[in-house]
């Protein structure tokens, strides 16, 4: 079978979607596209594939090798439902990955909170439901999002709602969000905590310090993640799944913020 390019990339659909209809110019189209790798992404994303399928074979793709600890002595009761929660290190490549290995490792009907960026691309369609960040009260959160903890089998969420920066001198993420908690518990949901172990490239790190320290609002380093996602080809990672916890462990004894902060802290301690 030949390409499909309606799976493809078309950057200048999402700039006039985000504008109004203002046209780019071709020139920063061009610059856009080149700065995004569009073309290596779009060779692949024409191919059609979706869902899990589309995760595993772009890990092929990108030539990723990846170790993963601790998957084997995750045992649930039968029918029971799953919530992965992952800190975010390389904001495009460990999503992949993650969904690759729940895929193929627990179950395919698999749901993912991502960015709205990531609904242009349709082969990821299946998995995904769009969220800027996740945060607040779980009640403001949209309809979709209680709809993927109620319905699917296996979540997938990286509490953060960013990758990972450099704070406090560490690469790490910013505290995570309890929403994740809150929806989990109220739908007898186990939390699987996950550490992915990986890091971008130095020149993320510094243009996102120095973004911060000349207040800079507009999101320079999420633009600059396509080409971490392009550095990353060839490169080795690892997983390590943490002991299930049962919704019922998390009472009232501690807020939904305290008891995400406590798993947040667990994943960096799994090695």
């Amino acid at each position: 079978m030949g390409p499909h390019p309606e799976y493809g990339f078309d950057l200048e659909k999402v700039i006039l979607a985000r504008t109004g209809g203002k046209k780019p110019s071709r020139l920063l189209l061009w610059a856009m596209n080149r700065f995004l790798h569009a073309d290596f992404f779009n060779e692949f994303l024409t191919r059609g594939d979706e869902g899990v399928e589309m995760c595993t074979r772009a890990v092929e793709y990108l030539d990723l090798t990846v170790e993963t600890e601790g998957i084997d002595d995750i045992h649930l009761p039968p029918g029971a439902k799953m919530s992965f929660a992952s800190n975010h290190p390389l904001g495009g490549a460990d999503g992949i990955i993650l969904a690759s290995i729940i895929g193929r490792h627990f179950t395919g009907d698999l749901g993912i909170a991502v960015n709205s960026f990531l609904m242009n691309l349709k082969g990821l369609a299946p998995l995904c439901v769009s969220v800027e960040k996740m945060g607040g009260q779980s009640r403001n959160l949209p309809e979709q999002i209680r709809g993927m903890y109620r319905d699917r089998e296996a979540v997938l969420v990286f509490p953060a709602g960013q990758c990972s920066r450099i704070y406090d001198g560490v690469i790490q993420d910013c505290p995570w969000s309890k929403s994740f908690v809150s929806l989990s518990r109220d739908n007898g949901r186990w939390i699987i905590p996950v550490h992915f172990i990986g890091t971008n490239s130095r020149r993320f790190y510094r243009t996102d310090l120095l973004c911060r320290k000349l207040g800079i609002k507009f999101n320079i380093p999420m633009f600059m993640l396509p080409g971490e996602m392009y550095k990353s080809v060839g490169k080795n990672f690892k997983v390590v799944f943490g002991k299930p916890i049962p919704p019922e462990h998390f009472d009232d004894s501690r807020k939904p913020v305290e008891w995400a902060a406590e798993i947040r802290d667990s994943i960096y301690r799994l090695q």
